[in-house]
């Protein structure tokens, strides 16, 4: 898979050069029921929420990929990595993380990257209770917060000089 990341021995930290530095990058965060969707600005400063996707089929789910890729002229895709809260280990769900990623790059023809996810649907719970937002209304929004709150972690990480 174009873009695989191993931990680094040092930090644990996921590396963020998979994908280009310059260009939107398309974060994801893959559930399996649903995927959301969040798109960085060119500069890769800024992540937005875009939308909740619930998964039908290979081809619809295709076809909704490249339809994002080709709307916002993503360079790169990010792939929530969900670890184990404590230990940082990767299970079944990394997995199938890892699985639709490599899925997703070979579609696309993009590099995908992948960051850590722990605490960001937590993160997004809580934001969307704060709004006063009903339960239906935080269950609309919850994935590409989730998804925003990711590709923003990751962002950030990547700008923060490297000693």
């Amino acid at each position: 898979m174009s873009g695989s990341c191993e931990p680094d021995g040092e930090t644990g930290q996921r590396e963020t050069h998979a994908v280009p530095e310059f260009g939107r990058l398309l974060g994801l965060d893959y559930g399996t029921r649903r995927v959301g969707a969040a798109v960085s600005t060119p500069e890769q400063n800024l992540a937005s929420p875009l939308e909740n996707y619930t998964l039908r089929s290979d081809r619809l789910d295709a076809e909704w990929l490249l339809r994002l890729v080709d709307d916002y002229r993503v360079a790169g895709l990010v792939v929530g990595l969900p670890l184990h809260l404590r230990s940082g280990d990767e299970g079944q769900k990394a997995i199938e993380a890892r699985e639709f990623g490599a899925w997703a790059s070979e579609v696309t023809g993009l590099p995908v990257a992948y960051h850590d996810e722990r605490m960001t649907t937590a993160s997004a719970e809580l934001l969307l209770m704060d709004a006063g937002l009903s339960s239906k209304q935080r269950k609309a929004r919850l994935d590409m917060l989730a998804a925003q709150i990711m590709l923003q972690s990751f962002l950030d990480q990547r700008a923060k000089p490297q000693a």
